[in-house]
């Protein structure tokens, strides 16, 4: 059984990666009805936190149905981080979880993210503050190092539990690679394999199928892993996963009914926790992963993407639900 303090994840566990403009209740809510055993929050930023930002509050809401549950922050002061746990603390979350690991330049060029991977002293001394800081477990998520001359990851690793985080997720990746190439997970295994280590330490970075996550837990043998791109638009992984590695089995690939009503359900959960103008704009990026390598389906895409208009596109997405047929003799699916 794996698990952070007294939080019992099972014994491979299958994590939400937090991504930013996704990873909000509406998604989160369909990872966990198929089977995400622990997620996190989109990234709160420390300084609009602090500052009480509109944007950076609403990433607090938070759900019971949804634990266990994480909130992750940024940020590139340690008093504003310190600060930030624990304003978090009084939400209730199960963790609070440290980014170390975003990549893009608005968050990495200003010291945060893995921005601090530049920076290992700070890095260790800003976990040991939000460690001391709050009650609730602390967690990171980090990459392998800033770039192929800076991977520091095992000794990085054994640093931070040190001061007392207690589990790890790590990217296979450089912040340099940014999603580029592929992840190497040779480092991921080391920091797991260490002695010294007695976290659970979680995989991240191109887990896209339930062989993979099967072959890397064989090969590296990793405590869990975490999805985060292959889940976008494709909730059902997790569960796959866990059939897979139940049964050796697969389960069947959702049908196009399944994707129809997932999709509708996240657009009134979207609505329902944005309002909907912006339900319907932020709705639009998933609609080409819900059904993605479905053969002549570019005309509904089109509709889908181009109306702001929620009559509009409920009635597509019941024609295609309607239409499914078509679909299928269109061999959509491998």
């Amino acid at each position: 059984m794996v698990k952070i303090r007294d939080i019992e994840l099972g014994k491979f566990p299958l994590l939400l990666a937090p991504m930013e403009d996704v990873s909000d209740p509406p998604f989160r809510a369909l990872c966990k009805e198929h089977g995400a055993d622990l997620m996190y929050t989109e990234f709160i930023s420390s300084e609009g936190l602090i500052r009480d930002a509109a944007k950076s509050v609403q990433k607090l809401d938070i759900f019971e149905y949804e634990r266990p549950i994480g909130i992750q922050i940024f940020g590139s002061e340690i008093e504003s981080m310190r600060q930030c746990a624990e304003i978090i603390e009084r939400v209730n979350p199960d963790i609070i979880d440290i980014n170390y690991g975003c990549p893009v330049k608005k968050v990495a060029c200003k010291g945060a993210g893995a921005g601090i991977l530049q920076d290992i002293p700070k890095m260790v001394s800003m976990t040991e503050a939000i460690v001391k800081q709050v009650k609730l477990p602390v967690t990171v998520k980090t990459r392998l190092g800033w770039d192929d001359d800076t991977k520091y990851i095992v000794e990085v690793a054994e640093r931070l539990q040190d001061v007392g985080i207690e589990a790890i997720s790590i990217h296979g990746r450089t912040r340099k690679q940014m999603y580029k190439g592929n992840a190497d997970w040779t480092l991921i295994g080391d920091v797991k394999n260490n002695q010294r280590m007695h976290i659970p330490v979680f995989g991240n970075g191109d887990i896209d199928s339930p062989e993979k996550a099967v072959e890397y837990r064989n090969r590296y043998g990793v405590d869990g892993v975490m999805i985060g791109r292959a889940s976008i638009g494709y909730p059902w992984i997790f569960n796959e996963i866990k059939h897979y590695i139940n049964t050796g089995e697969h389960l069947s690939k959702p049908t196009i009914q399944d994707r129809v009503e997932a999709a509708r359900r996240h657009l009134e959960m979207s609505i329902k926790w944005k309002g909907e103008g912006l339900g319907i704009a932020e709705m639009k990026r998933h609609y080409t992963n819900y059904f993605k390598g479905i053969a002549h389906f570019k005309d509904y895409r089109m509709k889908l993407v181009t109306t702001f208009n929620l009559e509009e596109i409920l009635r597509t997405l019941n024609e295609i639900e309607q239409n499914a047929e078509q679909f299928y003799f269109a061999n959509a699916f491998d």
